[in-house]
C-alpha cells in the first residue's frame, strides 16, 4: 500500500495517494490506481472550499480515454459578487442539470484535456455559449485550468490512462 493503513474514506484515500504522487514516494515504475467513486468522493469533499454555493451532487463516470462529469449547478450562485446582464440571469438561473465530457490524452509527462460535449438540462451548448460559460464561470474559479491545451503532470509521473473501470496514474520507470 502505498500510504501505509487502509485508509476507509475514498475521498482521504484519493488525498493520500495524491499526496504519494505530489511528494515523488510512488516506487518507479508502479501505477496510481483512482476508481469512478473515489473520484466522486473527492470531489464532494473538495468542491465546497473552492464552489461554496451553486453546485450540487457531482458525480464521475470514467469511459475509454474519457471522464463525464455531472453536477446540478446554479449558475446564478457561482457568480457570487459579479452583476450579471438581466437577460443572461433570466436564461441561467435557477438549478439545472449539467454534463460534461472530456477526452483525456496523456504520453511523456504531459496531458491535454479536450472538452467534447456540455449539457445542461439535455440541452448541448457550444459556439459562443459555451465559451462565455468557461469565461465568466469556470475560469474565475479555476483561473490556471488548461483547456484543449497540453500540461505538465507532477514530476515522477509518465502517463494517465483512463478506462470505465479506473483512471491509472503511472509512474516514470
Amino acid at each position: 500500500c502505498l500510504i501505509g493503513a487502509p485508509i476507509s474514506d475514498p475521498a482521504a484515500l484519493v488525498r493520500a495517494k495524491l499526496q504519494s504522487i505530489e511528494k515523488g514516494t510512488v516506487p518507479r515504475g508502479s501505477t496510481v490506481i483512482f476508481t469512478s467513486a473515489e473520484l466522486t468522493a473527492y470531489a464532494r469533499s473538495v468542491l465546497p472550499a473552492t464552489v461554496p454555493q451553486g453546485v450540487r451532487d457531482p458525480r464521475l463516470e470514467l469511459g475509454n480515454g474519457t471522464a463525464t462529469g455531472y453536477a446540478l449547478i446554479d449558475f446564478l450562485k457561482l457568480q457570487q459578487n459579479t452583476e450579471t446582464p438581466w437577460l443572461i440571469a433570466k436564461l441561467i438561473q435557477g438549478e439545472r442539470p449539467v454534463k460534461v465530457t472530456a477526452k483525456i490524452e496523456s504520453a511523456r509527462g504531459k496531458a491535454t484535456v479536450f472538452l467534447e460535449r456540455v449539457e445542461i438540462s439535455g440541452i448541448g451548448v457550444s459556439g459562443y455559449t459555451l465559451q462565455f460559460l468557461i469565461d465568466n464561470f469556470f475560469r474565475p474559479l479555476y483561473p490556471n485550468a488548461k483547456i484543449n491545451q497540453p500540461f505538465d503532470l507532477a514530476a515522477c509521473v509518465d502517463h494517465l490512462e483512463v478506462s470505465p473501470a479506473a483512471a491509472r496514474v503511472i509512474i516514470r520507470k
